[in-house]
């Protein structure tokens, strides 16, 4: 069974230590480093095993969770970041898709719903919850555009977005499309630098865009 690597950053230590000890609890879950600040988790990654999730605070002192989540996601593409803050406004759910989060999540949801957007996050690379398509839906016109359009992408290329889009794992894309696991890996990367996403969720913001999937086609 794989095991999930998880920095954790937030500079409340009683809500960390919290998070800290519900994750480690869970046999698929690992805890690899604790951050009280932006500043903390780029160093920590400049020199250390990378995790596969970072879940990351706003607010905090010195780099903030919104700029750290930038660097972030340019710096290292293939760590994912979910946002977990008590900031539930729709500018700031707008402001983290569009830089490249692959959830948000305000901190009175239940262990529950964290572990859950841990393992979908982890599996397929996002999970958006109902209100974080909602302001999908509203600001996707608004959010950073690529420069590429649908009619860039070939047919199986649409196809195979389409489906991530819906959420569904590369495996089960594959089986979908009677194709192999590794072409799917390849059109996934290809996808990736053709549209200049950051990430899963950019391919979502690509999709919506250009009129490749309807807002309701995606699964929560």
């Amino acid at each position: 069974m794989k095991t999930i690597k998880i920095l954790l950053a937030d500079d409340e230590p009683l809500f960390r230590n919290g998070i800290a000890f519900l994750l480690q609890r869970e046999d698929d879950i690992e805890v690899i480093f604790e951050a009280s600040n932006g500043s903390e988790v780029l160093e920590y990654l400049s020199g250390n095993t990378h995790p596969d999730i970072i879940i990351m605070d706003l607010k905090m002192p010195d780099v903030n969770g919104v700029e750290a989540t930038k660097i972030v996601c340019e710096k290292y593409p293939a760590i994912k970041v979910i946002a977990l803050t008590s900031y539930n406004t729709k500018a700031f759910i707008a402001n983290m898709i569009s830089t490249g989060a692959a959830s948000y999540l305000v901190k009175n949801i239940t262990p529950q719903e964290l572990l859950k957007t841990i393992r979908e996050v982890d599996y397929k690379g996002y999970y958006y919850d109902a209100l974080v398509l909602e302001v999908i839906k509203e600001n996707v016109s608004a959010l950073k555009k690529s420069n590429f359009t649908n009619w860039d992408l070939t047919s199986r290329e649409k196809d195979i977005i389409k489906l991530i889009c819906m959420q569904l794992s590369t495996k089960e894309i594959a089986d979908k499309l009677f194709i192999n696991y590794r072409t799917v890996e390849g059109h996934r990367n290809n996808l990736l630098l053709k549209t200049q996403s950051k990430n899963m969720a950019g391919l979502v913001i690509f999709a919506l865009q250009n009129d490749i999937l309807r807002l309701e086609e995606l699964i929560v």
